[in-house]
């Protein structure tokens, strides 16, 4: 079964776009116990309760505010919200590479999966490499569910993974913590000490295999859950359904642009203009063929949607004559 794409879109370096997609890369390890009725198994949800009158209210009666002292709000319309939304660019935007090691794991939140589309596996088998062989990360900037965030593009194995990042200010300092400082001389361990607690770090090491980690609550949980439904105790609850988001796919694998962006493109170094005028030639026959389809695109889609309004305008006009003549009849009689 093929793995969901959960976000389509491209990675974007100086001028190359890779194109990709997002697959989740974990999964919820606890137990997921849901609120239902016992009278009739419904699922329940949560109500919108006035916490000082302890009242259900109707949500046409909430509006959106952010506290900027204690007990005081501003409040913010939707309007003024929609308006604040970053921008959807469908892109994984690098904004620098960094060494690997130069970013705490404090900061890395949730890991995404990242598969090439649309023929894009060979410039994406490049920037993998090239990460790997230089050691370092790419920090980005993506959009998704019209939440922008932070992440690091990390290579892992023949993988990308997207890992979603904490920004600056949501990872607080260590100031005020009763830390014992690095290289101070009260607690130097004493070289005996260094050499036993060395021999049990390297009498307890091992490869890292993390089916060897288990959650036993959960375990525990779900036998017992295994055991009751042998047992014929079991209720059925009916879940709405949710429908699959859908997604643009329209980016453009642009490989080429690698030399370019070299010579001065975005997040390039300055222009070294020796070739210049060879990379124009190359460029001008894939722009006019780019123009073309572009051109034809639009006139399809034009038509589409004028083949579509029309419809929509004769039903509508043939409703309402329908109906006035029925009435009309209805009248007579």
């Amino acid at each position: 079964m093929a793995a969901r794409t959960i976000w389509k879109g491209a990675i974007s370096f100086g001028l190359v776009h890779i194109p990709v997609g997002l697959h989740t890369a974990t999964t919820e390890s606890g137990v997921d116990f849901d609120w239902l009725d016992k009278r009739s198994m419904d699922p329940v949800g949560y109500k919108r309760i006035n916490k000082r009158t302890g009242k259900e209210i109707d949500k046409d009666n909430i509006v959106k505010g952010v506290a900027y002292e204690d007990g005081k709000y501003v409040i913010v319309s939707p309007e003024e919200i929609a308006e604040a939304y970053p921008r959807t660019t469908q892109t994984i935007e690098i904004q620098q590479f960094v060494d690997a090691g130069g970013v705490s794991f404090v900061y890395l939140e949730r890991p995404y999966y990242v598969a090439p589309i649309n023929k894009g596996h060979k410039v994406y088998a490049l920037l993998r490499d090239t990460l790997v062989k230089t050691g370092k990360i790419g920090i980005a900037k993506v959009v998704i569910q019209t939440k922008q965030h932070l992440a690091a593009l990390i290579p892992s194995g023949d993988a990308l993974v997207l890992n979603l990042m904490r920004w600056g200010d949501e990872v607080k300092s260590v100031e005020g913590l009763d830390l014992p400082k690095a290289g101070a001389k009260n607690m130097t361990p004493s070289a005996s000490e260094m050499k036993m607690a060395k021999m049990l770090v390297d009498d307890m090491s091992g490869e890292w295999d993390p089916e060897q980690y288990k959650d036993e609550f959960k375990a525990a949980v779900m036998e017992l859950v295994e055991q009751k439904a042998r047992a014929g105790e079991t209720e059925t609850v009916i879940e709405p359904q949710e429908a699959s988001p859908a997604y643009a796919d329209n980016v453009i694998d642009l490989t080429e642009l690698l030399q370019r962006s070299l010579k001065g493109g975005k997040g390039g170094s300055k222009a070294a203009k020796s070739d210049e005028g060879d990379d124009k030639k190359a460029a001008k026959v894939p722009a006019k063929k780019t123009a073309a389809k572009s051109a034809k695109s639009a006139s399809k889609t034009a038509s589409k949607s004028a083949s579509k309004a029309t419809g929509k305008t004769a039903s509508k006009s043939s409703d309402k004559n329908t109906g006035k003549t029925t009435s009309k009849t209805r009248k007579a009689a």
